[in-house]
């Protein structure tokens, strides 16, 4: 999927299974995305590895809201991982990776200081060690 021209510096500017593309780099690992410009590979390569240790990094970026990308579907974090993000009162929304993407794209176009936590998680080929 294409999305429209990057205006804001970060916009990811198009996305598929197991990676995303962001001012024309290819990402195949799940990042942390700021909407002040900051890009960091994110240290969770599955859901299922997922700890508080991963939300609070993304606290003390101190964002207005996080959009947590869960991969290619839909899957909640246990409420305890999000703790400091609540507790700090930083918004957290939990959707897909592709309409974490989207929605990313949208906030930080508006200016808004959002990070967006994105699980790429790798496709099952490569998984396997085949590409």
């Amino acid at each position: 999927m294409k999305f429209q021209p990057d205006q804001f510096g970060t916009a990811i500017t198009a996305h598929g299974p197991g990676w995303i593309v962001i001012a024309g780099e290819r990402f195949t690992h799940s990042l942390v995305l700021h909407s002040n410009g900051e890009r960091t590979r994110w240290a969770c390569r599955h859901f299922d590895e997922l700890e508080a240790a991963h939300f609070e990094a993304l606290a003390r970026m101190q964002p207005e809201l996080v959009v947590f990308g869960s991969g290619e579907r839909l899957r909640f974090p246990r409420p305890a991982l999000l703790r400091r993000l609540i507790e700090a009162g930083i918004g957290v929304e939990t959707m897909d990776t592709p309409a974490a993407c989207r929605t990313y794209n949208i906030l930080a176009s508006e200016g808004r200081r959002v990070v967006a936590a994105l699980l790429i998680e790798p496709s099952v080929p490569e998984a396997n060690g085949l590409k």
